[in-house]
């Protein structure tokens, strides 16, 4: 058997979201060099690796990172400290309109967030006409973003990234968008991608028997942490007892 090369290597990431205290900008107005800021971490010396071409869960409580961690490795938020190496591959987050700009149609947004993930304006252009096709958005492609609801924003985004497709792919659960009907095509071309042999997928969900019948391994946060990661069912199981435990 080929022995299978790392797609993702991930080394001691942490991250650090600042905020500043309502009350301290209050109290300190115009004084900003004393304006206390709150510190949350976010991910703390988070380690593993991640071959090509394998399905990987990230599981865990709300708030514990899961989704911090996919915007890093899509290139959302930068690290505070740590390495990640994609090691030459490209990358695509499926997430609601991150990189859209409000103010330009959806048509010119198709072209800006492509080039985000790294495709050429030939590349997209040999695309448009199925993302557009797929979103369900023709009567509205050339108006401004900041016109279009929610949902269609949603639709746009997702056929953005089904459709222009990268050697990594990042799920994360909140994708649920448009219609019943656009529910289901989205789920069927989502099972197309992560079924795919030459795509790696991390995907992050509350779904655990998907997880199990899906992932090669799964990786489980807790506060920020890899508390374990390893085989689906194992990882799984210790988790559901862990949260019977604190519940």
């Amino acid at each position: 058997m080929k022995k299978k090369n790392i797609a993702i290597t991930v080394e001691n990431l942490s991250l650090v979201y600042r905020s500043f205290s309502k009350f301290s900008i209050k109290k300190h107005l115009f004084s900003l060099k004393k304006m206390l800021r709150k510190k949350y971490v976010a991910l703390k010396n988070v380690s593993f690796e991640v071959y090509e071409g394998t399905i990987v869960g990230i599981i865990g409580k709300n708030g514990c990172g899961k989704t911090t961690l996919l915007k890093v490795l899509g290139n959302v938020f930068s690290p505070d400290s740590g390495i990640v190496d994609l090691h030459g591959h490209s990358v695509s987050l499926m997430a609601i309109g991150v990189g859209f700009n409000n103010n330009i149609s959806g048509y010119e947004n198709i072209f800006l967030s492509g080039m985000l993930l790294g495709f050429s304006e030939e590349e997209i252009n040999e695309k448009i006409d199925e993302i557009i096709e797929f979103s369900e958005l023709e009567e509205f492609i050339y108006d401004p973003v900041k016109n279009y609801s929610s949902g269609m924003v949603s639709k746009l985004a997702f056929s953005i990234t089904a459709i222009l497709e990268t050697d990594i792919i990042l799920i994360d659960e909140v994708l649920s968008v448009g219609d019943i009907n656009f529910k289901q095509k989205s789920f069927n071309r989502m099972q197309e991608l992560i079924h795919n042999s030459d795509k790696t997928v991390l995907i992050v969900s509350h779904d655990m028997k998907v997880l199990e019948e899906t992932c090669d391994s799964v990786i489980w946060l807790h506060d920020g942490e890899v508390k374990m990661n390893g085989k689906p069912k194992t990882v799984i199981s210790k988790y559901k007892e862990f949260m019977k435990v604190k519940n």
